[in-house]
């Protein structure tokens, strides 16, 4: 069996990664999509598992000190990490394997595994990304502003992915990112 492909998926915070993902998941079963541990709370649409593993601080570090990441960060005071083992099974089980992480987790990754496939999601303009972020009614305005400043900050990392994706159509944006897999493939 051909491994798979380990694919770091990125962008600055409200660019509509998820909403990308949901429709590469649809368009093809070879995906999957790595499950990131996370401190944050809980949101409405999330389910444990599935968006995320949510877990406490003492072992979210208990898991740093087992060198248990693939990837890890911190950011608006909560931790975020890529579990090695789940997707080093994938892979060998020949799936294509997202993960939708930070720019400083794609970083780390694109080191770790320099034969991934990296793709960079931006926004169509800065207003946009606002609009989506503010859309979302999810966070307070003193999180918006933070996620607004640290965007800024993510769109200087576009230039280390070997792919840039602009999402001004989700369809589209799908559509460029499995040619960009078949042709990583071939």
């Amino acid at each position: 069996m051909k491994k798979g492909k380990l694919v770091v998926y990125t962008g600055c915070s409200g660019v509509g990664k998820g909403t990308i993902m949901k429709e590469l998941l649809k368009r093809n079963d070879n995906i999957k999509l790595s499950v990131s541990c996370t401190t944050r709370p809980p949101r409405d649409e999330d389910t444990e598992g599935v968006t995320y593993y949510f877990v406490s601080k003492d072992r979210f570090k208990q898991l740093i000190d087992e060198d248990g990441f693939l990837e890890y960060a911190e950011f608006c005071d909560n931790f975020y990490g890529t579990p090695r083992k789940p997707v080093d099974d994938l892979l060998n089980e020949g799936y294509d394997v997202f993960l939708e992480i930070e720019v400083d987790g794609g970083m780390q990754v694109m080191k770790k595994r320099p034969d991934c496939v990296s793709v960079f999601i931006t926004p169509p303009s800065v207003e946009e990304l606002e609009r989506r972020l503010r859309g979302r009614g999810s966070e307070d305005e003193e999180t918006i502003n933070k996620r607004m400043a640290r965007a800024e900050e993510e769109m200087e990392f576009e230039k280390y992915y070997k792919y840039s994706v602009l999402n001004d159509d989700v369809n589209r944006a799908a559509e460029e990112i499995l040619s960009i897999l078949k042709s990583e493939k071939e």
